[in-house]
């Protein structure tokens, strides 16, 4: 029954309702209208809701013949209900009701989107071959180089090394200089779907976008860290662009292209399979495939939701079609071209890139060259072992001379010798002596397998176990 309704009460027969009663009911019912103006639409309090019902009973008594008071003795008017003391549960659920309504289909549906930004700034970068999706913090600090990172096929910069640059110690390092994440076009979360008969940029082109970015933020030099495909376009950027290259982490590279019956076989797996349970076999290990493990699960969803499938398949098709990596190590064949920046080589055990890692460290200058194999760590290091990782690339740096020396927590947070570290970090020409010195001065286990190319000086593969 509306408000206003129940005040004209039909006429009874030999029925009639006292003026002060009718005095008393209006006076209520203004007054509970009074409190129920509110700027917004506001759920009724409870106690409003009580006046309303005993007021509305009250003049369905009075029009529906029941027996009228006789007497003109005045009437008490009701008492009014007591209020709680507490109404911010109506509050609460007001203010949860208007905020579903401005923030219908903007909830975020990832935990990742849910992160708070800090000081990241987005960029997109016009380059010769396309736009570029560019995150950056911080700023060019002197002469030190920017941290420059490549993702690979499948993953954008935020799955391939959230993880990793999470890490506080990879955020103790990264304070001292500018990092610069670096998107492949198209591969970004939200990214457009490219139009059709949009030619994907080749591995060379990708690589050749890189020098655009780096003098649009005015860096000097950079020292790169790619995974994957990444690692094979930053590592083809350093042989076209040898002088803009401090050095090189690179996981997971494979230097060689594939063969006919190896593209064969990844479009008869295209055919028959999903997209994302195309591309996990080049991400994970074997292993961690058939354990279908928690982040296998995860990427396979995170793949599936974030990352634009139309995109994705332009970006894997051109992976699938790159050409050999054109280097050899010196004095292998006649005018040999390889990497001429300190580079470090990591590949999880049982990784599907392992071979293509140890073919990679085949053709690289073996003094300024680290393998790095860690055990346990399946075929994405960077989210299995970031601590491990990140005490790696802080040995790389300190032997570049960027840190002036190491904290190792293990031993009382005191600093580490730069000569020891500089001798870890790099793979210089060594004796067994003096391989054996550097694994005495640190508390980290492990082991140094030594060969030989030819007359070639030795070269020390760090196998990291966790």
């Amino acid at each position: 029954m509306g408000p206003g309704l129940f005040w004209n009460f039909p006429p009874k027969a030999g029925c009639t309702v006292p003026q002060s009663l009718l005095q008393t009911i209006r006076l209520s019912r203004m007054a509970g209208m009074k409190e129920q103006q509110f700027t917004e639409e506001k759920p009724l309090l409870p106690e409003q809701r009580g006046v309303d019902s005993d007021m509305q009973d009250k003049g369905e008594e009075a029009s529906s013949g029941l027996p009228c008071p006789t007497s003109n003795a005045p009437l008490n008017p009701p008492s009014p209900p007591s209020r709680p003391t507490h109404r911010w549960h109506v509050i609460a659920r007001h203010w949860l009701r208007q905020t579903r309504r401005r923030t219908s289909g903007l909830i975020p549906e990832t935990f990742d989107q849910l992160m708070p930004v800090g000081d990241w700034k987005e960029h997109d970068v016009e380059t010769p071959y396309g736009m570029l999706h560019v995150v950056i913090r911080g700023a060019p600090k002197g002469n030190k180089p920017a941290i420059l990172t490549y993702h690979d096929v499948g993953l954008n910069h935020k799955l391939c090394f959230n993880s990793f640059f999470s890490n506080e110690d990879m955020q103790e390092i990264t304070k001292h200089f500018v990092v610069c994440h670096v998107d492949a076009p198209g591969q970004q979360i939200g990214a457009s779907q490219m139009p059709q008969g949009y030619q994907y940029p080749t591995m060379d082109q990708l690589a050749s976008m890189l020098p655009t970015v780096v003098q649009h933020f005015g860096f000097k030099s950079i020292v790169g860290i790619g995974v994957g495909a990444g690692a094979y376009i930053l590592a083809k950027f350093a042989l076209i662009f040898p002088d803009l290259v401090e050095g090189l982490v690179l996981l997971n590279i494979d230097p060689n292209g594939k063969g006919w019956i190896d593209w064969a076989a990844t479009k008869l797996s295209g055919l028959t399979s999903a997209l994302p349970d195309t591309v996990l076999p080049h991400l994970f290990s074997q292993e961690e495939l058939m354990n279908n493990t928690e982040l296998v699960q995860s990427y396979r969803q995170q793949i599936n939701n974030t990352v634009n499938q139309f995109n994705l398949q332009l970006f894997w098709n051109m992976y699938n079609s790159r050409r050999d990596l054109e280097m050899n190590r010196s004095g292998s064949v006649i005018n040999a071209k390889t990497l001429k920046c300190p580079a470090m080589l990591v590949v999880g055990d049982n990784a599907p890139a392992e071979e293509g890692v140890v073919e990679c460290n085949s053709k690289l200058d073996p003094t300024n060259t680290t393998f790095l194999k860690m055990s346990d760590s399946g075929g994405l290091p960077q989210l299995t072992q970031p601590g491990k990782l990140t005490e790696a690339f802080k040995y790389f740096l300190q032997g570049m001379g960027y840190i002036a020396y190491v904290k190792d927590r293990r031993l009382s947070g005191g600093p580490v010798p730069s000569a020891s570290m500089t001798r870890l970090a790099r793979s210089r020409t060594a004796s067994l002596t003096s391989a054996g010195s550097i694994d005495g001065s640190r508390s980290r286990a492990c082991t140094h397998s030594d060969s030989t190319e030819g007359v070639g000086p030795i070269t020390h593969t760090m196998e990291v176990s966790c």
